[in-house]
């Protein structure tokens, strides 16, 4: 088992190392400028092209918010939630959840889990529950390397460090199940699809974290409540054709070693472990 069942396609990587290449090599000939080949690349043009694409490709949540909307109220019809908001940028998380027992989660989106932003959220004073919800769309990524990334090197650190709870994690998008991400739950039972509008969604993959915060003296090996005990997690699995094999629990341990907090993270999925780390220091305050 790996640590999420998706992983890099090597053809498609095959196809984007290539189309680069030819990229890199004849963006001159796209259009006239009036410039050589060499003026053309000593000009900024290209990679100031390049950047900007870039930055818009990770600046934009237009797309990832509506995903998000309809996967929620999708939810609401049929009444795995009661009621959800969109936080909007003013706050630190990205949406508020009514849940059918009156309890509150929040939800923060994030990408890939690899950057530093993965980091940044804030878990209000009246969210009975938070989780993370990754939402990837880059078919080029390795999701393995990204989420053990995010379990490991981002929020663990930031949950230890900082004192914030988390009670899970989602990693789940529409480019899960399509020719770039293929998902092997799908190709073994097709029938777990969930159409939603133009999305074919496999089940979603769920990491819960433990119930409380890591903390030397007090708390030093906490493990990963069950999935009944977050609410929010428990709908989705729910609601989106989940079994057993696709929920993961996520462990920590945190010691001192010397002058260093250091922390070691544990990945269980059917009681065997899938992924563990060393205990490594955390590298913050």
């Amino acid at each position: 088992m790996s640590i999420t069942p998706c992983k890099k396609n090597p053809e498609l990587n095959q196809r984007i190392e290539e189309f680069a290449e030819v990229l890199k090599t004849k963006a001159h000939l796209l259009a006239d400028y009036g410039l050589s080949e060499s003026d053309f690349y000593n000009s900024g043009l290209f990679r100031g092209s390049v950047e900007r694409i870039r930055g818009q490709f990770s600046a934009t949540m237009r797309e990832k918010r509506e995903f998000v909307r309809r996967v929620l109220s999708y939810m609401q019809d049929r009444n795995y939630i009661a009621n959800f908001d969109s936080s909007g940028g003013k706050n630190r998380y990205d949406y508020t959840v009514e849940l059918p027992s009156g309890k509150i989660a929040v939800i923060e989106l994030k990408g890939g889990l690899d950057g530093n932003n993965t980091n940044i959220f804030e878990r209000p004073a009246h969210a009975n529950e938070l989780i993370v919800w990754s939402v990837s769309t880059n078919q080029g990524g390795d999701p393995r390397r990204n989420v053990w990334s995010g379990l490991h090197t981002r929020l663990s650190a930031e949950m230890i460090s900082n004192n914030k709870q988390v009670d899970g994690l989602i990693v789940w998008g529409w480019v899960c199940g399509t020719l770039g991400r293929r998902c092997p739950k799908l190709e073994a039972d097709p029938t777990r699809i969930t159409a939603i509008a133009q999305f074919e969604l496999p089940p979603p993959c769920i990491y819960l974290f433990p119930a409380t915060i890591p903390e030397v003296r007090n708390n030093a090996s906490p493990s990963g409540q069950p999935l009944e005990c977050v609410e929010i997690l428990h709908a989705f699995h729910q609601c989106f054709k989940g079994a057993a094999e696709d929920v993961s629990f996520v462990d920590f341990e945190v010691a001192y070693r010397g002058a260093d907090t250091v922390r070691r993270t544990t990945v269980r999925r059917g009681g065997i472990v899938v992924q563990q780390s060393d205990c490594t220091p955390i590298q913050r305050r």
